[in-house]
């Protein structure tokens, strides 16, 4: 089932991944500038933030099979959607209805992961889903941009649409159904349940953790590719290997990390990897025209240090709400986190601006902003509470139809 959850990961990873590197193609070709690009990213997270909010009220209701499958059905309708869009608008909002299902889709598996694995296998856990991430940076990645360079950028999408087709038949051959969290008494409203979640100090701070650890890497991040493309001097055919460096080797730092929370303490892990980022935010948003292996070894290291981050964050998140309550927390804890992207997208695109020569500017101001998210997130995480119960609790009942 893990596996399974990370094939779904992967795909909603790489939908969103692969925007990310086409920036120069698409203000090549669209006539855009940065900031219009950014709004290509921001649209996704934004329409995930809203349809989050909204799925919270009542995703606790339902068999997380059930929900799987629909939401992840309608990312697919989504992604093809993005595939035939022939103008810059129409690709705006078909980026919005794939981010409306596939920000929703994210959070169902993570709740997964919280009622199915016990707290202390979850870090293990959670880096295996979130491996999803690197898997996506090795393989799909480089590949899109292959196709996008000797296609158009067109064809990533569909094939993106293609892949999640079996992926889907498999969830519903597979997948048992899991009612674990349903055992719970549901005669509570649903917007009294929202409210419980929200109104939650606990939950509160959980969530303002996820914003400022999100807009870390999401001041930076979709600006990178047209940084390394126009000021550090690589081709749009070497952007490829930024990805698959980063991915092979966050493969495998992502599932160490892991093990390293479980053993060592989630907090412990989180400080130390948090801190480790700060060198590499800095040389990388002040990087000068290098040779490609030492844009490789920046870029590299940033990919490492960031996603290390979020294992024993998700971890810590998850423990910190009762199993009745993950579905909703874990829909608006996604919310926050696609706000958070769509903010920092919007911030970063008005803080960098564009040369003559179409060379970034101001991208080590994004830097400053990226580090202090960065040391922020150390202090908001020693305010994180688990649950009653999280500490010890079995897995969660998984009855199987």
């Amino acid at each position: 089932m893990l596996l399974l959850l990370a094939a779904i990961q992967f795909t909603t990873n790489l939908d969103f991944l692969i925007i990310l590197p086409l920036g120069p193609q698409y203000m090549r070709v669209m006539h855009i500038t940065p900031a219009q690009f950014n709004l290509i990213v921001a649209a996704y997270a934004i329409a995930a933030g809203i349809s989050g909010i909204a799925a919270g009220f009542f995703l606790d209701l339902f068999d997380r099979k059930t929900a799987l499958l629909w939401l992840f059905l309608g990312f697919a309708v989504g992604t093809l959607l993005c595939a035939l869009a022939p103008t810059y608008q129409l690709l705006v909002a078909a980026r919005a209805i794939a981010g409306t299902f596939g920000g929703v889709t994210s959070a169902v598996i993570l709740a997964i992961v919280g009622d199915v694995i016990p707290e202390h296998r979850r870090g293990a856990a959670m880096g295996l889903v979130m491996s999803a991430f690197s898997v996506a940076s090795i393989f799909g990645v480089p590949l899109g941009l292959v196709l996008a360079s000797y296609f158009s950028w067109h064809v990533p999408f569909y094939v993106i649409a293609g892949i999640s087709v079996p992926i889907l038949l498999a969830v519903f051959r597979f997948v048992p159904e899991l009612r674990g969290h349903l055992d719970h008494p549901r005669d509570q409203h649903p917007v009294a349940r929202m409210l419980t979640v929200l109104m939650e100090p606990n939950h509160q701070m959980a969530f303002l953790f996820m914003a400022v650890l999100t807009c870390a890497g999401f001041t930076i991040f979709p600006t990178l590719a047209t940084y390394m493309v126009y000021n550090v001097g690589l081709t749009e055919k070497q952007l490829p290997f930024i990805y698959l460096a980063g991915g092979i080797c966050t493969l495998f730092s992502m599932n160490w990390v892991g093990r390293w929370a479980d053993r060592a303490g989630k907090l412990r892990v989180f400080t130390l990897m948090s801190l480790s980022t700060s060198i590499p935010i800095l040389a990388l948003t002040n990087l000068p025209r290098v040779p490609l292996l030492a844009a490789l070894a920046v870029s590299t290291l940033l990919m490492i240090c960031m996603s290390g981050r979020f294992v024993p964050a998700m971890a810590m998140m998850t423990a910190t709400v009762e199993s009745r309550f993950r579905g909703g927390f874990m829909s608006v804890n996604s919310s926050v986190q696609q706000f958070s992207c769509g903010l920092a997208a919007w911030i970063s695109g008005n803080i960098i601006g564009q040369g003559p020569d179409h060379e970034i500017t101001r991208y080590p101001v994004a830097g400053v902003v990226s580090l202090a998210c960065v040391l922020a997130c150390i202090w908001l995480a020693r305010f994180l509470r688990p649950a009653p119960g999280e500490l010890s609790s079995p897995p969660a009942l998984v009855e199987s139809v």
